[in-house]
């Protein structure tokens, strides 16, 4: 069971739920444009756990309001599940040709916090919730597992793979938060 407070932090009034939970540790996290704070219980100051990372908590909140504000504005795409896959192989298709490598498989289902991902043996798992997005977001998402197969981890050497086809990969990375505000939302309603 979660409860409603809020905190005041430069001048903002920034609400949180708090939930004690069997955890070790207490922890901050931002979900859908929200504060949540996780402890154990019999935890003694929640509020003191706030105040010690107000200023990650202040830019974590700021920046959930510029995404709710970006979301506001965008509307999600109605597809079919063949119109998806269709686009997701048509994507996988051209970009296998582009970087020469191939995918081992590829699959679909709903995840809760990524919008895909790339095993170290070439497979390719993409969050279903992406046929709600428009196509070059799609193929954002597709080039970025993608270029896995060639860099698994997050290196300069992979941002460089994705620099060479996205050079603004921060507009997609807003337009991502996006959209997965607007999901988040519409799966919650």
């Amino acid at each position: 069971m979660s409860l409603e407070y809020s905190i005041g932090i430069n001048g903002i009034d920034i609400p949180y739920s708090l939930t004690h939970r069997k955890v070790k540790r207490a922890r901050l996290e931002f979900r859908s444009g929200r504060l949540n704070v996780v402890v154990p219980k019999g935890f003694p100051d929640h509020e003191e756990l706030i105040l010690r990372h107000k200023l990650w908590v202040y830019r974590r909140y700021a920046s959930s309001l510029a995404t709710i504000e970006n979301a506001a504005s965008k509307e999600l795409v109605q597809r079919s599940d063949s119109e998806f896959r269709e686009l997701i192989f048509s994507f996988t298709g051209k970009i296998s040709e582009d970087l020469g490598v191939q995918p081992e498989k590829v699959t679909f289902r709903k995840m809760k916090t990524k919008w895909g991902s790339c095993s170290s043996a070439g497979r390719l798992n993409f969050n279903r919730h992406l046929m709600h997005l428009p196509d070059d977001l799609v193929e954002y998402v597709v080039f970025h597992e993608m270029a896995h197969l060639i860099e698994l981890r997050h290196s300069p050497c992979f941002w460089q793979i994705i620099d060479s086809r996205f050079d603004n990969r921060v507009h997609y990375d807003r337009e991502l938060s996006a959209y997965w505000y607007l999901i988040q939302d519409h799966i919650h309603k």
